[in-house]
C-alpha cells in the first residue's frame, strides 16, 4: 500500500450533514475529504420537511433545492386537529434524494473531493489522525468527474488533521473512537413512504394513533411522503383513520425505506481530533421534526470551534438543547397513559402549540 492521503478535514458520512459540515471547512479553507460507503445520491427514511430555519441553513450554503412550500404544522387525531402557520414564513418539503444532490453538487463545485470508501480502522496521535479505508472504487469525485471510477475493492490510508464523524444513527466513527454509549428509553423506528398523490394540504400533518405517528409531508406538486414512527412494524396506514382514507389506492413510488433504532447516544462529541455531527453525535427521536436543522447548526459550530473540543461541546448543547429537551418531553408523554390527550391539550391551548412550533421552527 502506497503512502497515505493527506487531507485537512476528512469528512465520514455525505449525506446532507457531511456535505454541509465540508462546505463549511471549505469555506474556512480546509482541504476536504468526504468518504462514504454508499455510492451516488443517498437516499434516507426521514420526514422531509425543512423548516423555515433549516432551509434558511441550506440557503446560505449555496444551495435551494426544488420542493413543496410548508407553511405551517397540524396535530390531528380521529376527532379534532391544531393548527398553526410559521411566523417566519414558509418551509419547504424536499425529497431527500433532491436535497442531497443539490448539496453534493455545490460540495463538488467548491472543490470538495468525494470517494466512495467504507472506513475500517482510526488511530489518532497528538498531530492527526489516520484511517484505514476499504475502496470500492479506484477514483475520487469531483466537479468534472462526479461518478466514482471502475476498479478493484483495496485498502488504503488517509492521514488527516481532523475527522468528522457524520455518519449517522449507526456511526462507525463513533464506535471507533470509543465515544459509543449504551441507549436508554423505548425502542423506536421510522419508515418512509412515497405517495404518488397530489398534496391535500401545505401543512405538515402529524397524525395521531394509539402507537404510532404518521408525518405527512407535500414534497412535489404530486408527491407526499409518509413516515410513521413508532415501536417495530409500526407501516400500517389504516391504524390512522383521516390519512388512510387519503392514501387508499394511491400509487406507492420507489422503496419504502426504514430506520432505527431511533434512539443513540454519544459519550461526547469529541475525542482528541475526531469530532461527531449530526445524528452521529447523538439522536433522541424523530419526534419533532428537527434533524436537518440541528444537524447543520452543529455543522457550522464543528467548523467554526474545530481546534476547541470544549468550545464545540458546549456550541452543540446550544444547538440542541431545544431539540433535546422539547423532543425527549413529547416523547415521554406519547409513551405514557396520557398519550390521547396530546392532540386535545394542544387544539386546547393553541398559544402553547404555536411557542412549540415556532420554537422547533427558528
Amino acid at each position: 500500500m502506497s503512502g497515505p492521503v493527506r487531507t485537512d478535514v476528512l469528512v465520514v458520512g455525505g449525506g446532507p450533514v457531511g456535505l454541509a459540515a465540508a462546505l463549511h471547512a471549505r469555506r474556512a479553507g480546509h482541504d476536504v475529504l468526504v468518504v462514504d460507503r454508499r455510492t451516488g445520491v443517498i437516499d434516507k427514511a426521514c420526514g422531509e420537511g425543512l423548516l423555515p430555519g433549516a432551509l434558511a441553513a441550506v440557503r446560505e450554503l449555496g444551495v435551494d433545492p426544488p420542493g413543496h412550500p410548508l407553511t405551517g404544522i397540524s396535530y390531528r387525531d380521529a376527532r379534532r386537529h391544531a393548527d398553526h402557520a410559521f411566523d417566519a414564513g414558509p418551509g419547504r418539503g424536499v425529497r431527500r434524494t433532491a436535497l442531497h444532490a443539490a448539496l453534493r453538487e455545490r460540495a463538488l463545485a467548491a472543490g470538495v473531493v468525494i470517494e466512495h470508501a467504507t472506513v475500517r480502522t482510526l488511530h489518532q496521535d497528538a498531530h492527526g489522525v489516520d484511517v484505514e479505508v476499504d475502496r470500492s472504487h479506484d477514483g475520487h469525485a469531483r466537479a468534472d468527474d462526479p461518478g466514482p471510477g471502475p476498479g478493484a475493492g483495496r485498502r488504503a490510508g488517509l492521514r488527516a488533521d481532523w475527522v468528522l464523524g457524520c455518519d449517522g444513527l449507526h456511526s462507525t466513527v463513533r464506535r471507533l473512537a470509543g465515544l459509543d454509549a449504551p441507549p436508554r428509553g423505548r425502542t423506536r423506528y421510522g419508515l418512509r413512504t412515497h405517495y404518488r398523490l397530489a398534496p391535500w394540504t401545505d401543512l405538515v400533518e402529524v397524525h395521531w394513533a394509539a402507537a404510532a405517528e404518521a408525518y405527512v409531508t407535500p414534497v412535489a406538486p404530486d408527491v407526499v411522503g409518509v413516515a410513521v414512527l413508532g415501536p417495530r412494524g409500526p407501516g400500517d396506514p389504516d391504524a390512522f383513520g383521516e390519512l388512510a382514507e387519503r392514501l387508499r389506492g394511491a400509487p406507492v413510488l420507489g422503496r419504502v425505506r426504514g430506520a432505527g433504532p431511533l434512539r443513540q447516544r454519544a459519550r461526547r462529541r469529541t475525542a482528541g481530533r475526531v469530532r461527531l455531527v449530526g445524528d452521529a453525535s447523538g439522536y433522541v427521536d424523530a419526534l419533532t421534526g428537527e434533524g436537518v436543522r440541528v444537524g447543520l447548526a452543529q455543522a457550522a459550530a464543528v467548523v467554526h470551534h474545530l481546534a476547541d473540543a470544549d468550545a464545540y461541546e458546549r456550541a452543540w448543547a446550544r444547538a440542541t438543547r431545544d431539540y433535546r429537551v422539547l423532543t425527549s418531553g413529547l416523547l415521554a408523554w406519547a409513551g405514557s397513559p396520557a398519550r390521547r390527550a396530546i392532540v386535545p391539550a394542544a387544539s386546547a391551548a393553541p398559544w402553547l402549540y404555536a411557542a412549540v412550533v415556532e420554537r422547533l421552527a427558528r
